[in-house]
This record gives structure tokens, sequence and C-alpha cells, in this order.
């Protein structure tokens, strides 16, 4: 069980480390509620809590209450997935890094 919890906490690690490198790129959000948001990613901590600046959703006939708003938190916790540019991945950091993690256990 402990084995478990500490490869969580490494991935929650690894995944925030790996986010904090996309700042300033354009990334979409689609939350658990099916909600899309796509914008800048300013910021992203430990619990994977995002922030997006000059945000815009995917259905805006669907959402006409955000269309005033220009940024927004995301609570890791209501995240089901976070689309980046195909360019903005490095595959092969990517692959170091979790071999890197994956040896100091």
């Amino acid at each position: 069980k402990d084995c478990v919890l500490e490869l969580l906490r490494l991935g929650k690690m690894l995944f925030c480390s790996f986010f904090k490198t996309l700042v300033g790129k354009e990334v979409t959000v689609e939350l658990k509620n099916d909600l899309c948001i796509t914008g800048t990613l300013h910021s992203v901590d430990q619990y994977l809590n995002i922030k997006l600046l000059n945000i815009r959703v995917a259905e805006p006939q669907k959402y006409p209450h955000l269309m005033c708003v220009k940024s927004c938190f995301i609570r890791g916790s209501v995240i089901r997935y976070v689309q980046i540019p195909e360019k903005e991945v490095d595959t092969v950091l990517l692959q170091d890094a979790t071999r890197r993690e994956a040896d100091k256990k």
C-alpha cells in the first residue's frame, strides 16, 4: 500500500514538473463535466491545479456566461484531460524523466 502511494506521489510530481515546462503555451483543459476551456497556461501547482489566461470555451452557445471571463483557476480534481500541442511534447525527455523517477525507487 505504501508503495502504491509513493508511486502516485512520484507521478504527480512528474506531471507537475512537466506542466511547468508548458507555462506560457496554449492548452485545452477538458473538465469532468465535459466543459472544454482553451487558454494560455499561467501556472500549475503540486495538486495539479491550473490557472489559465485568455480563455475561450469550445461551445460558447452552451456556456454564454463564460464569454466575458478572461482567466480562470481550475481545481486539479475536476480535470479529465489536458490537451497540449504535439510540438510541445519532448517524448525523449519525458521518457528519461520517467526512467529516472522509477530508478530512484
